[in-house]
């Protein structure tokens, strides 16, 4: 054999060699996969209804729970997160950082709220790690004594209220809500964690929160659909907007029993709520400046979602703020949950093919013009509690300064509904234009009421 064909069967034997060991890594980089696939977790140790330390969960799902840690994150949006402002520590609040408050961003936020622990203290939002601490040390704590209903959304609840309840989650719920928040607190040990969302057996999607599992029930009988168990009746897609619904909601405190209540009977959209409060005639506060019976919008993501273009079409809550990922040859949610904006590769480009740049334009778009229309409504709610105070001092029986302060009450509720909402209307912009929208209208029948008076002042 001649040296040249010696040469080429060393290179085809020494490339077959290759080959094989390619595929052979191939096929064993496959096998790993599958079995990952096969086994998404190793079961270290067992969880409980019992079990509500997320550090204790994350032994058995560490990608999940190192996600969750990352929740101290503090990033700022154009309209929303926080960066975490420096404060000195003292006896009162021992926390070095501080999210920043909204309050001297905005000075006309104290006029809407005058006479209510919000004009005390209202920050900018900070991740899921921060909302336990941030409520236990708000400013509203020292202002007014509030229930240990409002722990519901703040804390993880599902262990203290089974011992409040003796193994009954309701009535646990039941038992905390009207207590003093230090008395309700006691058992309380950790923000929001995976036992408030998973089942610890199965790991599915789960409602723990009697508020929630109340408020949709009444929903879907507002929709003609009787006796809704949303343990047994939502499928799992909805349950990724559900168990975010569980907290990112407007509520108030029903009765002397403080039970924490949606105010779904009669619809998810604004004005839909304003009815229903007006028939209960429910009141968070009276208006120090005008002696009106007014509202205090909380944080309703859940309801703006409901009404905008990508619950119609089917993406939940955690599509965008815990979009998938793979790890190996896992798919698993993010669970850092942040903005979108922070992540638009996965939250957002997986559906819209378009830049970052340009995503991250179009949702700024979006915000900037919502914004602009919210400054609109609260300059204009300015002037009417301006004019609604004059008023009460000239004549504070007249029964057009009833009629303006009724509508000082809707101008305000729905000017706070997109203030409180933390997407500044991305949710849903045109829904988001439209409560605006009522918002200035109210405030122009506000003002027409008392022109009444002024003419009858003439006279």
């Amino acid at each position: 054999m001649t040296s040249p064909t010696k040469s080429r069967l060393t290179l085809i034997t020494a490339g077959a060699a290759v080959a094989v060991l390619a595929i052979a890594a191939l096929l064993t980089n496959v096998f790993e996969r599958r079995q990952e696939a096969r086994n998404p977790f190793v079961r270290v140790v067992a969880l409980t209804d019992t079990t509500e330390d997320a550090s204790v969960w994350g032994q058995n799902f560490p990608t999940q729970y190192d996600d969750y840690r990352r929740t101290t994150d503090q990033v700022r949006t154009r309209y929303g997160g926080s960066e975490g402002v420096p404060v000195t520590p003292t006896a009162v609040d021992p926390r070095s950082v501080v999210a920043q408050s909204r309050l001297e961003e905005d000075p006309r936020l104290k006029e809407m709220w005058a006479g209510y622990a919000f004009a005390a203290d209202f920050r900018e939002e900070r991740g899921h790690a921060y909302m336990l601490i941030d409520q236990q040390l708000t400013g509203r704590q020292r202002v007014v004594k509030q229930p240990g209903a409002c722990l519901s959304c703040h804390a993880s609840m599902v262990v203290p209220w089974l011992k409040a309840g003796g193994g009954d989650l309701v009535k646990g719920f039941e038992t905390l809500n009207p207590l003093p928040y230090d008395s309700a607190a006691k058992d309380v040990r950790h923000p929001i964690a995976c036992i408030d969302c998973h089942d610890p057996e199965t790991m599915q999607l789960r409602v723990t929160r009697p508020a929630f599992m109340e408020g949709i029930r009444a929903y879907k009988a507002s929709q003609g659909i009787s006796d809704y168990d949303v343990t047994t009746m939502a499928t799992r897609q909805e349950m990724r907007s559900f168990v975010c619904g569980q907290c990112h909601v407007e509520y108030y405190f029903k009765g002397a029993e403080k039970r924490l209540t949606f105010p779904w009977h009669k619809g998810l959209k604004a004005d839909s709520m304003v009815a229903y409060y007006e028939a209960s005639g429910h009141r968070d506060w009276t208006h120090k400046r005008t002696g009106a019976p007014v509202l205090k919008v909380q944080h309703p993501e859940f309801e703006l979602w409901s009404q905008g273009i990508h619950a119609r079409s089917g993406v939940t809550c955690a599509d965008c703020h815990m979009p998938y990922k793979r790890v190996g040859a896992m798919k698993v949610s993010d669970h850092h949950v942040q903005s979108p904006m922070l992540n638009i590769n996965r939250a957002c480009q997986t559906c819209h093919k378009a830049s970052e740049e340009e995503l991250k334009a179009r949702v700024e778009q979006i915000q900037d013009r919502t914004y602009q229309l919210r400054n609109v409504a609260l300059d204009a709610l300015m002037d009417l509690i301006a004019d609604v105070e004059t008023a009460a001092k000239a004549d504070s029986t007249a029964p057009a300064l009833a009629e303006a302060r009724k509508w000082q009450r809707q101008a305000q509720f729905y000017a706070d509904f997109v203030e409180a909402e933390n997407s500044m209307g991305f949710h849903a912009p045109g829904e988001a234009g439209r409560i605006l929208g009522l918002s200035i209208d109210a405030t122009r029948k506000g003002q027409n009421a008392l022109k009444t008076l002024a003419v009858k002042g003439a006279r």
